[in-house]
């Protein structure tokens, strides 16, 4: 006696929905988790090559070192997920070095003076960068180039092209102290990462911000004030890099007029490689973390295993080049 048995279209395709189920699920935990993957396997590997790399001592000493350029990278993080950039923090951190260097010689200024001047300076630059950007209607692209001239050409001129020196141990502290035998370039670099992470992710600015880069004419319709917003990102981003600025001048005991070269291109190659979207609308203050330790892990393990400065800048643009080929594929999969 035979049976007749009947197979359902949805069973026919169950095989190929686990398929397609299976590769989503896959493409998703790597678009998640993979530069933390890429991380680990990074420190994995110069442990492997360098005996001395995998030391508390030589970890801390990376973090200290990447603080500075994630500190601004967190500020660039920002600025690129409403679809702008900008090209100024190097020279602004110079500014921001030499000036506050000048009022924190022993006996001067209280600690307060140079700090705050430093960081209302910063924070002043980025508000004219974001009105000009907001009100001006012009690219961010040409106006944070006009200000990483002029910011570089001030810092020059206020210098005489000479480094200031003969900093206060209070004010030296900041770049150079420790507190728990925790350095506090890290600790400041932890407590700017939770600030703006809250910013982004449990505040109505950062909700418009993501609103301004995934569509900016919607966001307006809407009824954010993205002029404004636009300022205030700016703003903030400027605030950060004079954060970065004052520690980076700390712990080398004095204002340099040529400091933070090249810094703006390692806080977009930070951000970019952690996975915030050149595009717009994509980014998190976790994924810059991430890439800003794969930035300093490779710097560090190349020091290490005494590879050519010259090599390790073409190994950047490299990097950069692959992630954004990466996020245009993420893109067009969506």
């Amino acid at each position: 006696m035979s049976r007749n048995i009947s197979v359902t279209p949805e069973q026919n395709n169950a095989p190929i929905m686990n398929k397609i189920n299976l590769k989503e699920k896959s493409f998703h935990f790597l678009h998640r988790y993979g530069m933390l993957l890429v991380l680990i396997a990074l420190l994995i590997l110069m442990s492997t090559l360098s005996p001395t790399f995998f030391t508390s001592s030589n970890l801390i000493n990376i973090v200290r070192q990447m603080s500075v350029i994630g500190i601004v990278a967190i500020g660039s993080t920002i600025v690129i997920i409403t679809t702008g950039i900008d090209l100024s923090p190097g020279s602004l951190i110079a500014l921001v070095s030499v000036v506050t260097a000048s009022l924190a010689h022993p006996g001067n200024y209280p600690l307060i003076v140079p700090i705050v001047i430093g960081l209302g300076l910063g924070l002043l630059t980025g508000i004219l960068n974001g009105t000009i950007i907001a009100k001006g209607k012009i690219a961010p692209f040409i106006v944070t180039l006009g200000t990483m001239t002029g910011a570089r050409g001030a810092a020059l001129l206020f210098s005489n092209g000479r480094p200031i020196g003969n900093l206060s141990d209070a004010f030296n502290f900041i770049g150079q102290g420790d507190v728990l035998g925790v350095p506090v370039p890290i600790l400041l670099f932890a407590l700017v990462g939770v600030i703006s992470y809250i910013l982004l992710n449990k505040t109505k600015f950062g909700k418009y911000v993501y609103a301004i880069g995934g569509n900016e004419q919607a966001a307006y319709i809407a009824g954010v004030n993205v002029d404004k917003y636009k300022i205030m990102v700016y703003g903030y981003a400027g605030l950060l890099t004079s954060i970065a600025g004052i520690i980076l001048t700390s712990r080398i005991s004095s204002g340099q007029p040529t400091a933070g070269l090249m810094y703006e291109l390692d806080a977009i190659t930070a951000a970019v490689v952690g996975g915030t979207s050149l595009t717009g609308g994509i980014g998190t203050i976790g994924g810059t973390v991430i890439g800003a330790l794969i930035i300093g892990v490779m710097n560090n393990g190349l020091d290490l295993l005494n590879v050519s400065s010259y090599w390790q800048q073409i190994l950047k643009g490299v990097i950069i080049v692959a992630a954004v080929l990466i996020d245009n594929k993420k893109n067009r999969k969506k």
